[in-house]
């Protein structure tokens, strides 16, 4: 009988210590999932910098490098700026390189997309290090996390495109429709 109970506490206190560790399993192929999409993102991450100007685009990267970027105004080339250009702002980039100049494809002000954006239906906020606190509290699936990947905007496991930026006004769009938000005060 003593066995019994012995064996009885021992699986008990086995079930507990594991209910209790955390699951690393899952932290590690989430932290794998994030490395392999970093890898495969294209986007440069940076801070306009002083040297910004109606054609030229200077970014301080992450890494601390410089870059120049052509914004080209016409042409199939032409760069898409969303959000504006502002001196401190954070910025993501996608450009390419003909004869060792970059061209800006698609640039988006980090810093303007984060805020508070309302729609008839949602209200959340976007804030920096990749949060998204939903203001609607009988929401099904809010969104938790965002970021940037390839020019995409990833809101959770939704994809969409930023068709427009601007002070007051965000316009979203994936294979379900597009979605306009105007920023909350």
């Amino acid at each position: 009988m003593k066995k019994i109970i012995f064996l009885m506490v021992t699986v008990l206190a086995v079930v507990i210590v594991n209910g209790c560790r955390p699951k690393t399993a899952r932290n590690n192929q989430s932290t794998s999932e994030m490395a392999q999409m970093a890898q495969n993102d294209t986007t440069t991450y940076g801070i306009c910098g002083e040297g910004t100007s109606m054609h030229h685009l200077e970014l301080i990267t992450d890494m601390g490098d410089t870059l120049h970027y052509t914004l080209l105004e016409e042409g199939p080339d032409s760069a898409v700026i969303l959000g504006g250009l502002l001196c401190g702002d954070r910025l993501a980039v996608i450009g390419h390189k003909v004869d060792g100049e970059s061209y800006a494809n698609r640039v988006i002000n980090l810093t303007t997309l984060q805020g508070k954006w309302i729609s008839i239906d949602k209200q959340f906020e976007i804030l920096e290090g990749g949060i998204v606190k939903s203001s609607v509290k009988a929401e099904q699936n809010p969104w938790t996390e965002w970021r940037v990947y390839n020019g995409q905007l990833l809101l959770n496991r939704d994809t969409f495109a930023i068709d427009n930026l601007g002070a007051d006004s965000l316009y979203l769009e994936n294979k379900e429709g597009i979605f306009a938000y105007h920023r909350l005060q």
